[in-house]
């Protein structure tokens, strides 16, 4: 943050905590909580996931901060490619779920989901493809498989013609040694950092390291747009903006993040708006034929009202954003 911190009391008095009920399990959860701030460029969402401590829930506090206190930066775009997102659905419901998208031309398909095996992985992907055998697929495994899992995965999955496989295992040099595993065996399939950038002290080194083909970036667990462009201008790799599972509030900012870049060359994950039975605007942040618009997202106040979280849970939250607050108003913890 290259910015004064507002008071901390301001923010609080000007936060408001909900709870969004989802259409289906997403990364483990039916529903999303985040806190939204208004400030006087607007609003800004942190909804950092609930077991990140300080030293990661800080930079979605900065990134929220950013949002609701600094305008967004110049678009170079007035919209945004973006993929269709399919959880970790059996095979059987993936038609029903993709339903929900106005003409997917990317879809990433998340798999390793703890529970499943690699068959209803296969299955899953299978069933994309031949439901979609013009669409540009890619898997998410949120580092979900070890080394050994990942190379004999993704050799079956290659065959679905994917884009590419993002974060199949944990860390900068698993994803190394994934990759150059493939390699020896004659799959050129790219390999996409997200969890090893995103928690990492140092992002820059998955490029440093030849550790990944591109890489996928987030405005809130990365602190914010500057940040992030910063990264994405040093890295030298190509990037992916995806969201956090974000309100269409945290939409906006990682939209107006994708219309800022210099170049866009993969569609981006910010279609996830979809995935919530409802929002904090009836006029969510939502995709047409594959398109999201770059515009501002104003909650409205009934919204808000409804879909506030019960005392004990605004508490927690209240407490959650003085501790990262606290973490931020070190010096070292500013960059």
């Amino acid at each position: 943050m290259d910015f004064a911190l507002p008071p901390v009391e301001e923010l609080i008095a000007n936060a408001h905590v909900v709870r969004l009920p989802m259409r289906v399990k997403f990364r483990g959860v039916t529903e999303r909580e985040a806190l939204l701030i208004q400030g006087p460029a607007g609003w800004g969402e942190f909804s950092a996931f609930l077991e990140y401590g300080p030293p990661e829930a800080s930079r979605w506090l900065a990134a929220a901060i950013e949002s609701a206190y600094q305008p967004f930066p110049p678009a170079l775009r007035s919209s945004i490619p973006v993929n269709a997102t399919l959880p970790a659905v059996a095979a059987n419901q993936v038609s029903r779920v993709l339903a929900n998208y106005d003409a997917p031309h990317t879809i990433k398909i998340k798999v390793a989901e703890r529970g499943q095996s690699l068959q209803d992985d296969i299955a899953r992907v299978a069933t994309t493809r031949r439901l979609f055998p013009e669409a540009a697929l890619r898997v998410d495994a949120n580092t979900g498989w070890g080394i050994e899992e990942a190379v004999t995965a993704l050799l079956a999955l290659a065959e679905y013609d994917l884009q590419y496989a993002e974060q199949p295992v944990p860390g900068i040099t698993g994803l190394a040694q994934v990759r150059e595993r493939l390699r020896a065996r004659g799959v050129e399939l790219k390999i996409a950092a997200d969890e090893a950038v995103r928690k990492h002290t140092d992002p820059l080194e998955v490029a440093r390291l030849g550790a990944a083909d591109l890489m996928v970036i987030k405005a809130q667990p990365l602190g914010g747009i500057k940040a992030v462009l910063e990264i994405a201008a040093k890295s030298g790799l190509d990037v992916v903006v995806s969201s956090a599972l974000d309100t269409s509030v945290g939409l906006a900012q990682a939209a107006a993040l994708a219309a800022a870049l210099p170049e866009l060359p993969y569609a981006c994950g910010l279609s996830t708006g979809s995935l919530f039975a409802e929002d904090v605007t009836s006029t969510p942040l939502l995709a047409t034929a594959g398109q999201l618009p770059v515009r501002s997202v104003e909650p409205e106040a009934e919204k808000l009202l409804k879909l506030r979280v019960a005392a004990p849970r605004r508490i927690w939250w209240e407490q959650r954003l003085r501790d990262c607050y606290a973490y931020l108003e070190q010096p070292e913890n500013r960059s």
